[in-house]
This record gives C-alpha cells, sequence and structure tokens, in this order.
C-alpha cells in the first residue's frame, strides 16, 4: 500500500490516493497484462476515466451527499484534499471535466464553511473562474459565476472580496452585454454580479455602474402600452428577469439621494412589465414595485433625519403616490387573474403572490415568515429581507441554512447577531437521522393534504376548462 500511495501522488490532479491503485489494480487482474494508467493525463481527460480515479475526481458527491456526510464521514484534511483536485481539475483540457470540478467546488462551498482555505487559495481560485468565464461555453460559464457567488458570500466583505470582483467584475460584465453570448449564461451572470457587488462593492461609483449595466437590460423590456407591444415569454426572458432582480437587491444599499434618483428614472416604467406574458416576468416587477415602495415609505418615514432632503423625500412621496390608483387596479386584477389561456400553477403562483403585493401598496403590510435553521429562528418581516432571503436561497440552495448559523457576514445581513456556539454532544442531539426526516416530512405532507382537502372547493375551478 505505500508503493500505491508513492505512485498515486506523481499524478497531476492533486493525486488520486488509493483510488487510482485500485483502478490499476483492477486492470492487471482482470487482463492479465500489466497497463501503465495515467488516468489524468491529456489524452485521457474525461468525465468517464475520472470516476475510476479517485475520490475527489466525481464532483458532483457533494451535491448528493450533503454536509452530513462532510460532517459524519469525512475529516477537514478529506475535504481539503478533495478541494485541491478539483481545483486542479479547472486546468484540466475537456470542458466536462471543468465544468464537474467547477460544480464540485461550488457545492462544497454552499455546504461547508472553508474561509482559511479559501484565503489561501483565492488568488488560484479566482484566475481559475476568470479563465472559464473567458474561454469556456454556456454550460461552463454559468458553473463558473455560480462558483464566483459563492466565493464571495464565503469571502464576506474585505479586500478579499473586493479582489474578487475587481478582477470578475469587468469579465460578467462583458458576457452580461454580450448579444452574441448564450442567454443562459448572461442571466446567470447577472445575478451573479449582483451578488459580487452586493458583497464585496465598497466604491460608491462602482455600485453605481453595476445598477447602470443592469437597468440597461430590463429598461428594454418594459415597452409602452400605447405601442401595442409587452415582453413575450420565452428564453430571453429569463436575463430581465435576473438584471431586474439583481438590480432591486443592490437598491437596498444605495444612498437616499441615488435611490431617488433611480426611482424617479424607472418606477413608472415597471407597471408596464406587469403585462408581461412571461409569468416570472410579471411576479418579479410586482415584487420589486412593492420592495420600491416600501424604501420610499421607509425614506419617508424618516425625512426628519434628511437636513437637506426634505424637499426631495416630499416631492418623491408626490411622484409616487400620483397614479396610485390605476397601479391598485392593475395589482388587483393581476391577484384575482383567471385567464384561461394561462397555466393553471402559473395562475396560482402569481395570485398568491400579488395578493401578498396588493397587501403592501393598500395597507403597508407584510406577511411574516419564519424561517428555521438549527436552534435559532429568523423572522422575514419586509419586502427587503425576503428578497435578500431569496436572492441568497438561489445562490446556495439547501446551504443557506448552514450558512446562516455560521456565515457571520450573513448573520450581519439578517441581523441576527454574532454565531451561537454550540458544542458537538448538543449539534448531535438535535440531529436527526436522514430516516426520521423523511417520515416526518410524510407525515406532514398527508396531515397538509387532508386539511386543503376539507377546505378545497372542488368545483372552484370547473368554469377554467370552458
Amino acid at each position: 500500500m505505500p508503493k500505491n500511495k508513492k505512485r498515486n501522488t506523481a499524478h497531476r490532479g492533486g493525486g488520486g490516493g488509493g483510488g487510482s491503485g485500485a483502478a490499476a489494480a483492477t486492470e492487471t487482474t482482470a487482463g492479465g497484462q500489466h497497463r501503465n494508467i495515467q488516468p489524468f493525463s491529456d489524452e485521457d481527460a474525461s468525465i468517464e476515466t475520472m470516476s475510476h480515479c479517485s475520490g475527489y475526481s466525481d464532483p458532483s458527491s457533494f451535491a448528493e451527499d450533503g454536509p452530513e456526510v462532510l460532517d459524519e464521514e469525512g475529516t477537514q484534511e478529506d475535504l481539503e484534499y478533495k478541494l485541491k483536485g478539483f481545483i486542479d481539475l479547472t486546468l484540466d483540457k475537456s470542458a466536462k471535466t471543468r465544468q464537474a470540478a467547477l460544480e464540485g467546488l461550488r457545492s462544497a462551498l454552499a455546504s461547508k464553511l472553508l474561509s482559511e482555505f479559501l484565503l489561501e487559495r483565492r488568488m488560484t481560485l479566482t484566475d481559475s473562474i476568470e479563465r472559464c468565464l473567458k474561454k469556456g461555453k454556456s454550460d461552463e460559464q454559468r458553473a463558473a459565476a455560480a462558483l464566483a457567488s459563492v466565493l464571495c458570500v464565503q469571502l464576506g466583505p474585505g479586500i478579499e472580496s473586493e479582489e474578487v470582483l475587481k478582477t470578475l467584475g469587468p469579465v460578467l460584465k462583458k458576457i452580461i452585454c454580450d448579444g452574441t453570448a448564450s442567454i443562459q449564461a448572461r442571466q446567470t451572470c447577472a445575478t451573479c454580479f449582483g451578488v459580487c457587488c452586493f458583497v464585496a462593492t465598497d466604491d460608491i461609483t462602482e455600485l453605481y455602474a453595476a445598477l447602470d449595466c443592469l437597468e440597461s437590460l430590463f429598461s428594454k423590456a418594459g415597452l409602452k402600452e400605447k405601442d401595442a407591444l409587452v415582453l413575450g415569454s420565452g428564453p430571453s426572458s429569463g436575463l430581465p428577469v435576473s438584471a431586474l432582480l439583481a438590480w432591486a437587491l443592490l437598491l437596498t444599499i444605495c444612498p437616499a439621494s441615488e435611490l431617488k434618483k433611480r426611482l424617479e428614472t424607472h418606477f413608472h416604467k415597471l407597471p408596464s412589465l406587469l403585462s408581461s406574458d412571461d409569468v416570472n416576468m410579471r411576479i418579479a416587477a410586482g415584487e420589486t414595485l412593492a420592495l420600491l415602495l416600501e424604501l420610499a415609505r421607509g425614506m419617508e418615514s424618516e425625512k426628519d433625519c434628511f437636513k437637506n432632503e426634505t424637499c426631495v423625500v416630499e416631492l418623491l412621496a408626490d411622484f409616487l403616490y400620483e397614479d396610485m390608483e390605476s397601479l391598485t387596479e392593475m395589482l388587483r386584477a393581476l391577484a384575482t387573474d383567471g385567464n384561461k389561456h394561462r397555466a393553471k400553477v402559473d395562475k396560482r403562483k402569481q395570485r398568491s403572490v400579488f395578493r401578498d403585493v396588493l397587501r403592501a401598496v393598500e395597507d403597508r403590510d407584510f406577511p411574516t415568515e419564519t424561517v428555521k435553521f438549527g436552534p435559532e429562528r429568523m423572522y422575514i418581516d419586509c419586502w427587503v429581507k425576503k428578497h435578500t432571503y431569496d436572492t441568497f436561497k438561489e445562490v446556495l440552495g439547501s446551504g443557506l441554512q448552514y450558512h446562516l448559523q455560521a456565515n457571520e457576514f450573513l448573520r450581519h445581513v439578517f441581523e441576527l447577531g454574532p454565531p451561537v456556539m454550540l458544542d458537538a454532544a448538543t449539534l448531535k442531539t438535535m440531529k436527526i437521522s436522514r430516516f426520521e426526516r423523511h417520515l416526518y416530512n410524510s407525515a406532514a405532507f398527508k396531515a397538509r393534504t387532508k386539511a386543503r382537502s376539507k377546505c378545497r372547493d372542488k368545483r372552484a375551478d370547473v368554469g377554467e376548462f370552458f
């Protein structure tokens, strides 16, 4: 065994561990012939080869196993060993290998906090992401952009994340504004650009430039009703949606004077997006309208704090509320939409969202939501917090709950205070097995189905079939 380890560590790509030795032994006993196998050679770098080489050679294992396997079965050294292998594989000649490595890194960083490991390899990882964004195709660019978002969330605000944004920001903007690039890649890059700016931007001029870039994408989608044109549904509609949501996220950290300027320029354009054929665009426009109204009302309630901007806030209030009746009617129509030409799932989703938006516009009310993670709870009681939570949920996926417990940056964003320190024994008693979680979810699903069946009027949707 020591000889096998010594031989395998010479391979490019971080070693290969005992897995490569096993692969070589299989070839010898099965065929009866001794062969020199180099799984990460330039001539044979493929996903099929990777699956026989080592424990870290299958990046998708992070997504399948999740953080539980990392905590229970793997040590910190094993995890770092795998991540080093992934970083090496981002330089591979095979596009599929690079993409799989990027996705494996993203899954690992979304599932576990690895600040010290990333600080030591921040420049190497940033260079790899930049290379994949510049040279890769659509899927590889999307994987690289998603990894860049998680990397900034891991690093938090500071010099390191600023350097990451300084390196990757121009590349992301180039892809976003490139009309010949893949729509899916541009969409993911728009979300990544917004998140990275939210985390790392310290220069106010860079923040304004990012807002201008995103505005150029969704403002073209808002065509006037008098032109009898609306934004259609299709693959291209996802880009304005992502740009609009990223733009709204950055507005939450804007100074009041700049916020007022942006509202005056774009608030009257958003109602035209409510007529889009794409349900995601309609929902994004509605939630953004509710968010902007909340920000404007916050400025109005705090106008006494502005020594020289009282008149500015009053003018803003007059501007926003001069045509609220027509906006309210449009929102009410969407909240009760029964158009038979639209999918039932889309209509239910739309009605649910716009009922909350209508309450925000008419009653200045928000339905409070509760998010549980570990022993803690977080109350989402405003549109700003909801939009921020939804954005980081899209970036981190199921790993958001872990980051809410341990990531100091996210805890600061959501005003959760310093991380709660729990010993290993307490954590073990709080943790339930996958089987117990499955039983709990099954029982909850059954109870929810019975409760809804009692309240549901089965004749309510009959008219939609005619």
